[in-house]
């Protein structure tokens, strides 16, 4: 087992700024932006000064909604120096979302861009907050968000109410390095640093606590796992906001003094320059990107020589899509990760070596210091290797808990401190796990459970399929039916008989999906998870006219 590390995200920052002053931290290679750990240092304890000149205290919460930029980063570490609690949000968010997230969350401070793509978040920001425009910055009133005061906006341009990000690097001169000290040496890694709103696909979402520790040991132990080091460049295309990014990504380089080499936002050709030019040794995606990497038109062009490891998350990957990311791409040690917000977020990874079937069969086994069971659904009690259960985990990782929300946490962990994921699993003796769907995701056709990954693995053998997804959908008859939303690859056309006649006598008749619909594009959350439960409202919405059997 591996030591359990008891620093706080900024200590960790400070150690490597101190060891390898020189090496390159941060680079965005678009804007020829080149930071040293020492200079990115410096800029994160600056940030923090100015922060704590704003009257933000330990504990306090600071909402940040923009894409991947670089004050994004220094928000992070900054944060992490001095106390407040970085409560990230989704760049989809809209305005009922935000203003939800705001009240949740009591956040004090929103940092934020003034654009995102064609959503301008200045203007929803004084939609939700009309006092702002006759406010002084940092004396808002708001009726709406009574916690809200401060409003520091990243950008050219100065609005009424609030702070440009020079003004709080400014504002940093006047606190000294003595007062930042003082706050950092009054932290403790067992502190909640980082909130994160899970997508909230049933219900309201909900706000995860998680710890210094929690982050700062989940990142060390995945980047270990996947044999990164203070010689490496990783390409992080993935969004901050949710834990691939700001945990797999930013967090596990510093922990181990490896360059951070970030896209502000995921685009292919972009991501395929940044890792040729960069000479990154790391990229990190979930299935969907790495296929639209390559399948790039241009793909050919670039020499992705360097690439050799990195992390897919997010949803299963095909076994083509991962003999074309060690292959074509290189990145033969890539390795795959699972778990979920609430536990930091990894809970299983593969190993570098392990071989191919393990990565795409599999999600690895149990990081250092993490326990990992599968029990039957709504019992304590553990099955048999190779029988399928929920996957329950426990450890250093699992969350302090949901902000505001002890019934949910109490749901969520029981009392021998043990997180229900509320997905179903298998292990094997070796404790490599196999996920085989969510508790809620299992399909129920006249008595017979149907698990959606068995029915996708089969169809991704079609030729023509590039990237397909299986839910269930209710029937008057069975309960439930299987419904298969199929991506073809492009150029490429298909119809319902030919992929029904493919299934035949491959598959059991009950498994073969009595519905199939093509789609261009699957519904998603801004970080790569395909949202299944929009599908089958989109499946109702439709009435499956087109494929429904008379």
């Amino acid at each position: 087992m591996t030591e359990i590390l008891n620093v706080t995200v900024g200590e960790l920052l400070e150690e490597k700024a101190r060891i390898q002053p020189n090496q390159e931290a941060v680079v965005y290679s678009d804007r020829g932006l080149r930071w040293t750990y020492d200079e990115f240092n410096q800029k994160c304890r600056k940030a923090a000064k100015g922060l704590m000149k704003l009257g933000i205290n330990k504990g306090d919460h600071i909402a940040i909604w923009a894409s991947n930029t670089p004050e994004w980063l220094i928000s992070q570490f900054s944060t992490g120096k001095m106390g407040a609690v970085l409560v990230t949000v989704n760049t989809n968010y809209r305005t009922a979302e935000l203003e939800y997230l705001l009240k949740q969350s009591d956040s004090s401070t929103i940092i934020l861009m003034e654009q995102f793509k064609d959503a301008s978040y200045i203007d929803m920001l004084n939609e939700i907050c009309p006092e702002l425009k006759s406010s002084k910055p940092g004396e808002l009133n708001s009726s709406k968000l009574p916690y809200l005061k401060n409003v520091i906006v990243l950008g050219e341009n100065n609005y009424p109410g609030t702070y440009s990000w020079d003004d709080i690097m400014k504002l940093g001169e006047d606190v000294s390095e003595v007062e930042l000290n003082e706050r950092a040496n009054s932290l403790s890694s067992q502190d909640v640093i980082n909130m994160q709103y899970t997508s909230g696909t049933t219900g309201f979402p909900k706000g995860v606590m998680l710890t210094h520790s929690n982050i700062v040991n989940n990142a060390y132990n995945i980047a270990n796992c996947m044999r990164l080091s203070n010689e490496d460049r990783l390409c992080i295309p993935v969004p901050f906001f949710h834990c691939f990014g700001c945990v797999l990504g930013t967090l596990a380089c510093v922990s181990v003094g490896a360059t951070m080499v970030p896209l502000q936002e995921f685009n292919p050709k972009e991501v395929l320059r940044v890792v040729q030019d960069e000479k990154c040794t790391g990229l990190h995606g979930v299935p969907t990107m790495f296929i639209a990497e390559l399948n790039h038109p241009d793909f050919e062009r670039y020499n992705l020589s360097n690439l050799r490891t990195g992390i897919m998350a997010g949803s299963n990957c095909p076994i083509e899509v991962m003999k074309g990311v060690m292959e074509k791409m290189g990145a033969d040690e890539i390795t795959i990760a699972y778990g979920q917000t609430e536990s930091s977020p990894v809970i299983t990874q593969t190993r570098t070596h392990d071989p191919i079937e393990l990565k795409v069969q599999t999600v690895g086994r149990a990081l250092p210091n993490v326990n990992v069971k599968i029990v039957e659904p709504g019992t304590s009690k553990e099955v048999p290797y190779g029988v399928q259960g929920e996957l329950c985990t426990k450890g250093y990782h699992v969350m302090k808990g949901y902000y505001k929300n002890e019934v949910a946490t109490d749901s969520a962990i029981d009392t021998e401190g043990w997180l229900h994921t509320g997905d179903l699993a298998v292990m094997d003796e070796h404790g490599y796990c196999r996920i085989t769907g969510r508790l809620k995701d299992m399909i129920i056709r006249g008595g017979e459970n149907i698990y959606p990954r068995e029915i996708e693995e089969f169809l991704y053998s079609h030729p023509k399929v590039l990237d397909v997804q299986v839910i269930g959908i209710p029937d008057e008859v069975y309960g439930e039916e299987v419904m298969a939303w199929i991506i073809l690859k492009e150029g490429q056309c298909a119809t319902v008989d030919e992929i029904k006649a493919y299934c035949t006598g491959k598959i059991s008749r009950h498994k073969i999906p009595r519905y199939i619909e093509f789609t261009d594009a699957y519904p998603m959350t801004a970080s790569g998870k395909i949202q299944k439960f929009r599908l089958r409202e989109q499946a109702k919405q439709e009435a499956l006219v087109n494929n429904r059997e008379k």
